[in-house]
This record gives structure tokens, C-alpha cells and sequence, in this order.
């Protein structure tokens, strides 16, 4: 069982750069551990910007930056496109990201984050827009992801949207649940379903 969702109050790291595949988010060469393991892949998120060729920090990447930090990413429109691989929900999920907004995400990433317990909140171009503008301003200034009533607020601006979200997966996500802990919680459910249509 996986750390209950509820209401996020965090502060961000800004990514505006749109398009940004699977492959950036974690190269193909650390693709070969197929086990999840949080840290390692945390450990290697966007790692070709995060580190120079000799393998020392870039304190050009936000990542590296002192100033940005917390539990959600503002990312640029298309996020997670590319290849379908979850690794790439791993390394955002290892690295302690819970929340990923941005104006719009690759089907597969989005459900994949959704399936490693890390929320796309998908917003307008415009609250995007505003977004990096107030994180910019005052890299301290905090954001609140409130999963029960399905909205985002800028608190530096006051401003809020309302998000859209599958359901069963809200459910999950509340309860601490990845699909199998929702069929086992569900066990008798499924048995007496099972008992009453096989006479």
C-alpha cells in the first residue's frame, strides 16, 4: 500500500520546455533493471541534463538549483511523449515527485504516472502560462493540488482549476491502492459475483 493522496501543499520545480519525451525524463542505457527500484531511477531522472559528460553536476538544470524544490513538477505542454517505457514514472516517482501539471501529457506516461502513484494534473495553457510566471517571481511561492474536490490553486495568484481524473483511479490514489490491492480489497465482492453467476 502506497502513501494516501488527499491535499498537496508544495512548492515546485519549473521544467517549461515542451516536448519532453520518456528518453530525456530516463535514457534508453538504464532501461536494463527491470525491477522498480525508486532510487536508482530517481537517482537518474533527466540525467543527460542533469549532469555534464565528466559526470559532475550542470548548476544550469533547475534540478541542481538550490532555489526550486518540493513535490511538484510544472512541466511544458506534451510531457512524456515518446516510447512508452515506465521507467519514466519510476525516475519522477523515485525522485519524490507526487504531482507532474502540465497543459497536456502522452496518454501512456499520464496512466503510467497514475499506475506509480504520481498525479497528472492536466490545466490550461493560460494557468500553465501564469504558473511559471508566479514559481519565476518567487521560486518559495506554493501550489495546492487538492485531489477530493479535483482542483489546482495557484497560491500566489489565488487562482484555481478544476482537473479531470478517471474515477477507479482517483479511488486508488486516495486509498493508497495500486490494482492489486483494490482487487484484494475487493476479494469478496468479486467471490460473490462469481457465486452468483456460475450456478
Amino acid at each position: 500500500m502506497k502513501q494516501k493522496f488527499d491535499i498537496i501543499k508544495s512548492t515546485c520545480v519549473p521544467l517549461p520546455l515542451e516536448n519532453v519525451d520518456t528518453d530525456q525524463i530516463i535514457p534508453a542505457r538504464f532501461l536494463k533493471a527491470t525491477t522498480r527500484e525508486e532510487k536508482f531511477f530517481g537517482d537518474n531522472l533527466f540525467r543527460d541534463w542533469r549532469y555534464k559528460a565528466d559526470g559532475s553536476l550542470n548548476p544550469d538544470f533547475v534540478l541542481n538549483n538550490p532555489l526550486y524544490g518540493g513535490e511538484i513538477l510544472v512541466a511544458g505542454k506534451n510531457f512524456g511523449s515518446g516510447s512508452s517505457r515506465e521507467h519514466a514514472a519510476w525516475a519522477i516517482a523515485g525522485y519524490g515527485f507526487r504531482v507532474v501539471i502540465s497543459s497536456f501529457f502522452a496518454d501512456i506516461h499520464k496512466n503510467n504516472e497514475l499506475n506509480n502513484f504520481v498525479l497528472p494534473v492536466v490545466v490550461s495553457e493560460d494557468f500553465l502560462k501564469e504558473l511559471f510566471a508566479s514559481i519565476e517571481a518567487d521560486p518559495k511561492m506554493g501550489v495546492e493540488v487538492n485531489l477530493p474536490q479535483q482542483t489546482v490553486t495557484n497560491k500566489a495568484t489565488g487562482r484555481s482549476e478544476h482537473f479531470e481524473i478517471n474515477a477507479y483511479k482517483k479511488h486508488c490514489l486516495m486509498n493508497g491502492l495500486d490494482d492489486i490491492d483494490f482487487l484484494v480489497e475487493n476479494k469478496a465482492r468479486i467471490e460473490a459475483f462469481e457465486k452468483r453467476n456460475h450456478k
